[in-house]
């Protein structure tokens, strides 16, 4: 899920699969040999963003193979829907989102093709992660650190803006569902905590804390901090929060 002041509230990952009546299938191989299946249902817009999608396949696949590694689904399935009505029953899904990540693959909103090419290539980066991550996310991991590591490979990686106290403080996963601003804000904590451990210490060692954290069996995040970055929380958020102040 992916939420930021320019774009729909942010896409809910779901266990739904997509059923899809009479599509209009476009199929590519990836740079790295994965196949994607891309399916417009209809509507004014879905064709259209079906090719934009199509376009931004290649890039998404990449950063998601970047951060986790190749070992994630060859076969990848984006079904791009053409009413609200398709979304929700798809999605299992209110129709104020833009994406959801679902067993098989994404599916999107017809929103989505009103969204700018950077928004969009967010989302599908973001929603991507979701869809490689699914088997090793359990139900009950930290929705806060899930989001904060999807839009570290979603996003791109902006300096560190001015002023950014409030932003070093760990959201919760109750911020995550509140709309507006707490919404905003919670994404954007889980993002910068999530920017600083890789910037602190390195890309491998967030996916690492993902996996504990969020994987079967997972303990506490504070255990999983100090279980793979060898620090206590406590040392991690005071560096957090001094990295984000220099």
């Amino acid at each position: 899920m992916w939420a930021g002041p320019s774009t729909q509230p942010p896409p809910r990952q779901t266990s739904a699969a997509p059923t899809v009546a009479a599509p209009t299938d476009a199929r590519i191989t990836l740079s790295d040999g994965r196949t994607a299946q891309v399916i417009a249902l209809g509507g004014p817009d879905s064709a259209a963003l079906r090719d934009r999608l199509r376009a931004e396949l290649d890039g998404a696949a990449a950063a998601v193979t970047q951060f986790w590694g190749a070992d994630w689904p060859r076969e990848i399935v984006i079904v791009v829907t053409g009413s609200a009505e398709q979304f929700q029953a798809m999605a299992v899904s209110g129709s104020d989102i833009a994406a959801a990540t679902t067993a098989q693959g994404v599916v999107f909103a017809p929103g989505a093709a009103a969204m700018s090419p950077d928004a969009l290539r967010i989302v599908l980066r973001h929603e991507l992660f979701h869809y490689a991550a699914r088997t090793r996310t359990t139900a009950d991991a930290p929705r806060w650190l899930t989001e904060g590591v999807a839009d570290y490979v979603g996003r791109p990686h902006v300096p560190v803006p001015a002023a950014a106290a409030d932003l070093a403080v760990l959201p919760t996963d109750a911020d995550l569902d509140t709309p507006g601003r707490v919404r905003t804000l919670a994404y954007d904590r889980a993002w910068w905590f999530s920017r600083y451990v890789a910037d602190r210490y390195g890309p491998h060692a967030l996916r690492e804390l993902y996996v504990r954290a969020c994987g079967a069996g997972h303990p506490d995040v504070a255990t999983a901090v100090r279980d793979t970055l060898g620090v206590g929380l406590d040392e991690v958020l005071a560096g957090w929060r001094a990295w984000m102040n220099r």
